[in-house]
């Protein structure tokens, strides 16, 4: 059996549930982008179905759909739900990234090389 792409956190697996359930039907769809002064953002989109080529990923009750070009940037992933007194957003703890700005919003990820 292969690893799994990427986990989420118990924390994050109960937000998403609410939130897809508020929708109705639909996937949360996951990926990056490049922007930001550090190369890269993280996106979270919903999407009516996952495309061809997206990687299905079934974790604690939540199935999350990642971009298929992004794969290789989130591998060994985890998503998270971080709750602060000022804040409460989706955080992802990504072993491929190596630095990040300031303010957090964007990172510098290098893609997983096949062994």
């Amino acid at each position: 059996m292969s690893k799994q792409a990427l986990t989420i956190s118990d924390s994050a697996a109960d937000r998403v549930k609410d939130i897809m359930a508020s929708r109705g039907a639909g996937y949360l769809r996951v990926g990056v982008k490049k922007g930001g002064c550090a190369g890269m953002e993280y996106v979270m989109e919903y999407v009516a179905e996952p495309e061809p080529m997206d990687e299905v990923v079934e974790d604690k009750g939540v199935t999350i759909v990642v971009d298929a070009t992004s794969l290789l940037f989130l591998l060994g992933s985890e998503i998270d739900w971080d709750v602060t007194p000022i804040s409460s957003k989706f955080v992802f703890r990504n072993p491929n990234e190596t630095d990040a700005c300031g303010c957090g919003e964007s990172v510098t990820l290098v893609p997983v090389q096949p062994s």
